[in-house]
């Protein structure tokens, strides 16, 4: 009769051990895919908000009209663009899906957070007697903000583009092109300098080139 041999005391112990050293593994292998899975999509969900926030910047700043941003206070200057490095407020459309629709008034603004920087949108619709006032509070379009700033840049005297300068001091007219340049803290994020170009900032001339809208003096009217 054969007896048969059992393992032994030290020989199940060595057994456990790797059992338990290849699960630890196993799962630290899937915790590290499972993370770098979550940076990736946190990354791809980033990058996209950037696209999103750019092709809408571009097509507001785009779709700029020469409209008044108040009504004339007797002047006779309307402002038409007001911008600084960390501001822009313009009159543009807003896309249906985001208001009724028509002429808002529409601001961009770089706000300071701690050590970086927001990018903040606003909207108020346009009437004839102005804006109405904004029941919401600004929307966050970025966060995450190392720095950044608005540029802008028009012709010379001579016809030719001019340098870019970080203010617009002629708000009776609109520049021929606008810059957005943002760098992020998280340094993966790309935010690619943004230039847009008001396709009506040819047709207005300073001091007035509004294009018609209920309630505002239209050119040719007699005062």
């Amino acid at each position: 009769m054969i007896r048969a041999r059992g393992f032994s005391l030290i020989e199940v112990l060595l057994a456990t051990t790797l059992l338990a050293v290849g699960i630890g593994l196993a799962f630290a292998t899937l915790r590290n895919a499972t993370v770098a899975t979550s940076r990736a999509e946190d990354l791809a969900q980033r990058n996209e908000r950037l696209r999103a926030v750019q092709a809408f910047v571009r097509r507001q700043v785009e779709d700029a009209l020469p409209l008044p941003i108040e009504p004339d206070d007797g002047t006779g200057t309307p402002v038409f663009f007001e911008a600084a490095e960390d501001e822009l407020r313009l009159v543009a459309p807003m896309p249906g899906y985001l208001s009724r629709g028509g002429p808002h008034l529409q601001t961009f603004r770089l706000v300071r957070e701690g050590r970086g920087l927001r990018l903040e949108f606003q909207h108020q619709q346009l009437t004839p007697d102005g804006p109405l006032e904004n029941e919401r509070e600004p929307e966050v379009l970025l966060d995450g903000i190392a720095d950044g700033g608005f540029a802008f840049r028009t012709l010379d005297d001579n016809g030719k583009p001019g340098a870019w300068t970080p203010r617009w001091d002629a708000p009776q007219t609109m520049p021929r092109l606008v810059r957005l340049e943002l760098r992020m803290a998280d340094e993966r994020a790309s935010f690619p300098a943004l230039v847009a170009a008001p396709r009506q900032a040819a047709s207005l001339v300073a001091g007035w080139g509004g294009a018609p809208i209920d309630g505002y003096p239209q050119p040719g009217d007699t005062q």
